[in-house]
Order: C-alpha cells, then structure tokens, then sequence
C-alpha cells in the first residue's frame, strides 16, 4: 500500500509456481536434486582431502570449488523445498538478506576459483616442467584466499547498501528466494545507487575474470597446436574440456542475469536462469569434473572397496 509507511519486516516468497497440484512432485523432484548435490560436493571433498594422489594443486581448487557449489545449493535450497510443502512461505528481514549474502558470497568465491583453475591448466599445459614450481603452495593458498577475500568485500558491498532501503510498498517477491534484483523493485527508497552498484561490481568481476580466461585458454590453444603428438593433444583439450564447459554454464547465466537486467529478461525467465545457477551447476559440476577423470574414479573405487 503506497501510504502505509509501516517498515516491512517479513516477506513472502512466491516461489517457482502457485499451482498447488505441482508443489509435491516439484518437492520430490527438488529434494533429490538437493541430495545429489551435497552427496556429490561433499563426496568429492572427501576423495581429495583423503587419497594422497589428489593432493595436488588441480584437486585443492576443485575441492573448493565443491565446497563453493555445496553453499550456493544450500543457502537457497532447503528455504524452497520448505515452500514446497507450504511450511514457511514468510522470510523475515534479516534471514531474507543473510540468504542472499550467503548466496552472493558463495557465487563470487566460485567464480574466481575458477580463474584461479583456468591459470593452473595455463601452467600445466604450457610450461609442465615448472609446473610444480609456479603452482606452489604458497601460490595456491594466496589465490584461494583472495578468492575468498573478494567474494566476502562484494557481498558485503551490497549487502551493506540494502540496509539504506526500506521496504513499505509490499511484502511479496516474486522470486524462489531472496535475490537482490527484486528486492529493489518493492523498495519504497530510491533503489538507483544500489542497482548502478551491483552493475558495475557483476559486470566488472565479470569481464575482468573472463578476460582472464579467455587469454589463458588462448594461450593454451596455441601450445597444444604446437604439440607434434595428438596423444598430447587429445590430453591436453581433455585436460580442460570439463573445466571449459564449467565456466561456459556459471559465467554464461550470470552474465544474462545481472549484466543484461533491465534490458531483456522477464520475471518468469530470471527464475530459469536463476534455477540454473543455484540448482542445475552445483549438481552437475561434481558428475563434469569426476565422471571421466582416471584419477577421482579411481580413487572412488579404492575407498568404496574399503
């Protein structure tokens, strides 16, 4: 209501549909994705913290890109399974921007451990005998932390600037969880700063990290044509065909849902992407990285014997 100036200390989540005759088998369908999700990431972390064969720079940034995947499913998962089963359809204030920072900061951790494994195939593959040397351990702590670092500086960015909104208009977000996009449509404050903010924060991660990428996968391209066998060839595009395919789904989606907003999506396909980015790459990310890798197979297959 446009005169009541009563501050908003809850909000309702509308969810992926309100058909009611879909809210369990969606439950059911979600709830397994959920499971596969955390039995996968985990399940991964464990291999390489456990088999001595994995402790290698590859697997250190892999477990934490796991361990990344495994909070973005669980910062938005379980609140949309209980609103499946029609249990909690309210969040307050304070839960609906804990959700999001843990999300936000999860997914930009993630994207730079990514380019943080781009650099690693760089090495690996353009300079192997040095590769143990470049990809020290020294090297591999500071570029995980800073990962970390900046994941935790963005999010708290803009978490911080949500606290000058207030919110008087309306309690609903029509949204499966608290994303920041529609939290900016039900403010009764001017929410332009916020937006310009998270724009230029989304779209200058974005571009400088897949720039990072793109030239190290160039750089790669150009030392595997140069290789005479095609052995090695076929090794080395193997090597970075699972990681390749990882950042096309992560960057891509991110890229239509925040630098593009405002231009070109509607509500009804922000969930999709969102769906996907939350949902989709966290469970699929374990099964890209491990299905056809010797090494984590072969692990798996040593403790499952144990």
């Amino acid at each position: 209501m446009e005169g009541n100036k009563t501050q908003v200390t809850e909000f309702f989540l509308k969810g992926i549909t309100d058909r009611p005759d879909l809210q369990v088998p969606l439950f059911l369908v979600f709830l397994l994705i959920y499971v596969t999700t955390m039995v996968g990431n985990l399940g991964l972390n464990f291999l390489i913290w456990k088999d001595p064969n994995l402790h290698t720079p590859m697997y250190l940034f892999l477990g934490h890109l796991a361990f990344a995947d495994a909070c973005i499913s669980s910062s938005v998962t379980p609140k949309m399974l209980m609103k499946f089963l029609n249990k909690n359809d309210m969040i307050a204030l304070g839960e609906c921007f804990a959700q999001y920072y843990f999300f936000c900061y999860s997914a930009t951790t993630e994207i730079f451990l990514l380019v943080a494994m781009a650099y690693d195939r760089y090495v690996a593959i353009c300079n192997p005998l040095l590769y143990l040397v470049v990809m020290s351990k020294r090297l591999c702590t500071l570029l995980i932390s800073l990962s970390y670092i900046i994941g935790f500086v963005n999010c708290a960015i803009n978490i911080g600037l949500l606290f000058r909104l207030t919110f008087c208009r309306s309690n609903i977000i029509d949204h499966f969880y608290c994303e920041i996009l529609p939290l900016y449509t039900i403010s009764c404050t001017d929410p332009s700063l916020n937006t310009l903010v998270v724009f230029i924060c989304a779209s200058s991660i974005q571009i400088s990290t897949s720039v990072t990428i793109v030239v190290s996968y160039v750089r790669i391209l150009f030392a595997v044509m140069k290789m005479k066998s095609s052995k090695s060839r076929r090794k080395a595009f193997f090597t970075c065909s699972a990681h390749l395919f990882s950042v096309s789904m992560f960057y891509g989606t991110l890229l239509f849902m925040y630098v593009s907003h405002g231009s070109g999506p509607g509500k009804q396909q922000n969930k999709v992407y969102s769906l996907f980015y939350t949902v989709v790459i966290p469970l699929l990310n374990p099964f890209i990285y491990s299905l056809r890798n010797k090494e984590v197979l072969g692990a798996l297959r040593k403790h499952i014997k144990l």
